[in-house]
């Protein structure tokens, strides 16, 4: 039997997901990017193809704050800034886009903290 490769997998679900989740500029799309060491998010309109807010673990606003907690702790404090950006651009909601990870974790934290911060998701 053949291993499965885990990244085509999740690509295979992304591409699922994407064919449900469409951004607009009314409910711009949330997406989430997980790597080994740390998470990225964007806010995305797709009819134009822009990144309108961004924000991840790499970010100096919030470097500091981060070193010495665990990652779902670090999620946390992305999905309450990326939330932030995105009220201070207008934007009350988004279409959650969880990128073929299962809604567990540091993506369930991410989405969890934006919505503490009033984001509708």
């Amino acid at each position: 039997m053949a291993k499965i490769d885990t990244r085509v997998a999740r690509l295979k679900r992304h591409r699922r997901v994407r064919g449900k989740v469409d951004g607009t500029i009314a409910k711009p799309r949330l997406c989430v990017f997980r790597s080994l060491n740390h998470i990225y998010v964007q806010v995305i309109d797709d009819v134009k193809g822009h990144t309108l807010a961004s924000a991840s673990t790499l970010d100096p606003e919030i470097k500091s704050s981060i070193d010495g907690k665990n990652k779902t702790a670090q999620a946390e404090l992305i999905g309450s800034l990326i939330a932030r950006r995105a009220k201070t651009l207008g934007i009350e909601r988004v279409a959650f886009d969880r990128g073929g990870y299962k809604y567990h974790g540091r993506v369930k934290a991410i989405a969890e903290s934006a919505r503490k911060e009033g984001l509708t998701i």
